[in-house]
């Protein structure tokens, strides 16, 4: 959360950030056969209305986070919500930050048919001293804040070169 608060306030002129709940129910085709729950469809109402999509997170066992992957699953649900969506992806973790998971989250979105920004890359050690407050969570180190920044502006770059084409 803090690299998204960073984020929110790093945002070009005109760029808007919606930060979404993705705490859903498990992905269960007889749940959603009896009808979407209310938290899934605003998930997906949130997504179908996005211009791009920013990605945060963490790494858990060199991939992403279950509820992350569950919220892709439940997107991915016809119609699929994320379907040419630009995107960009950020995260904190361990030592080698998020790199891993980032990049099977890349993997995943292939099916999702998801367009990530490549560069610049935004994979932060949550542990190293002086990254974030311990007591906030919010994001202290600067030169990461410059980055975050300059993702952010890409995206909104991304985003508007993908929509000419």
């Amino acid at each position: 959360m803090g690299l998204l608060r960073a984020a929110k306030a790093r945002l070009p002129p005109g760029v808007t950030l919606e930060i979404v709940d993705i705490d859903l129910p498990l992905y269960n085709g007889d749940v959603e056969a009896k009808g979407i729950p209310a938290k899934v469809a605003a998930l997906r109402e949130s997504v179908k209305a996005a211009d791009a999509v920013l990605f945060a997170t963490p790494e858990y066992n060199y991939s992403v986070t279950a509820a992350l992957k569950n919220a892709l699953d439940w997107c991915s649900r016809t119609p699929n919500v994320f379907n040419d969506k630009p995107a960009a992806v950020m995260g904190a973790g361990g030592g080698a930050g998020t790199a891993l998971s980032q990049a099977h989250l890349r993997q995943i979105c292939i099916y999702l048919n998801v367009h990530f920004v490549n560069t610049p890359g935004v994979a932060v050690n949550a542990f190293a001293p002086g990254n974030f407050d311990a007591a906030t969570g919010d994001l202290k180190n600067e030169d990461t804040k410059t980055r975050i920044g300059d993702l952010m502006t890409a995206l909104a770059a991304w985003t508007r070169r993908l929509r000419h084409h």
